[in-house]
């Protein structure tokens, strides 16, 4: 891989596992020192260990300013300077198929990683790059947050409300050389696509992937599976001197769905996982 990301430092949060996890060794490869940022402490010190000396792990809940705060101190302590912010941390919320039967019990969880995690940290960030020449600031949404769906309404909420923060953080900081862009992953192969209320056996999960996928690609244009390295390289491109001329773009990683669906897809994709979880999740 090309060096495009050489001398430069990237925080990126949620950074453990799924597109986090593929953008931080995406990253790495391009030879950007990078600041993992989670609450998976183990998964997180074991990538950390596996990048070597460019990369290190630090314990970070998004939706705490103060820990966001002592994020990016550390990054800047650890290796003088920081380039780039990928506020990737997510979580999923409630899994009601339909709204009436949501009790909304999650609604300040998922706001406050989602949305308030994203504010707190493209302004911790953009704080120190405003002072020190600009930067990049990459936000990352979902086509929940770009099509209008059923179920899911604060996840739906949340991205929807960091797209258009994008577009006006955008704008704001423009005037600081802080390029500010967002990603709209879709039914990209993470832990949190699989909706269960517990854990499932690793057998078990294998097949209901291959159970489900039929599914998920029902109102996908491109039947490809996404994976989170499609999501990585978007954001490779975005945090590269090759998009110097973009700001406020909102990027679908989701195989042409974004395009148009009307398609009850959740409620369809929630009622097979149950009944083959009824079936075979007792392994």
């Amino acid at each position: 891989m090309n060096q495009e990301l050489a001398g430069k430092v990237a925080i990126i949060t949620g950074g453990s596992s799924g597109i986090g996890r593929a953008t931080v060794e995406v990253f790495a490869q391009a030879g950007a020192r990078v600041a993992i940022a989670d609450v998976n402490d183990g998964a997180g010190e074991e990538l950390a260990k596996q990048i070597g000396p460019d990369a290190f792990y630090q314990h970070t809940d998004v939706a705490q300013a103060g820990q966001v705060q002592a994020l990016v101190d550390a990054a800047v302590a650890r290796f003088g300077r920081l380039d780039i912010m990928f506020n990737n941390a997510g979580i999923s919320g409630g899994r009601h198929p339909y709204f009436l039967d949501d009790d909304l019990e999650n609604f300040h969880d998922v706001i406050g990683v989602n949305l308030y995690g994203v504010m707190i940290g493209a302004q911790r960030a953009g704080r120190y790059m405003a002072k020190h020449g600009g930067g990049v600031i990459l936000n990352n949404a979902s086509i929940a947050g770009i099509m209008a769906g059923q179920a899911l309404m604060s996840y739906r909420a949340s991205k929807a409300a960091v797209i258009h923060l994008t577009k006006s953080l955008a704008i704001d900081l423009a005037r600081h050389n802080i390029r500010v862009n967002c990603l709209a992953p879709g039914h990209i192969r993470t832990p949190i696509r699989v909706m269960t209320d517990g854990p499932v056996a690793a057998s078990v999960a294998v097949r209901l992937e291959e159970h489900l996928q039929p599914v998920w690609d029902e109102n996908k244009p491109l039947k490809r599976a996404g994976v989170p390295e499609d999501a990585a390289y978007a954001a490779l491109f975005l945090a590269s001197s090759r998009a110097a001329q973009i700001t406020g773009a909102i990027l679908p990683v989701d195989g042409g769905i974004s395009a148009g669906d009307s398609v009850n897809h959740l409620a369809k994709l929630l009622t097979a996982q149950e009944e083959f979880l009824a079936n075979e999740g007792n392994e």
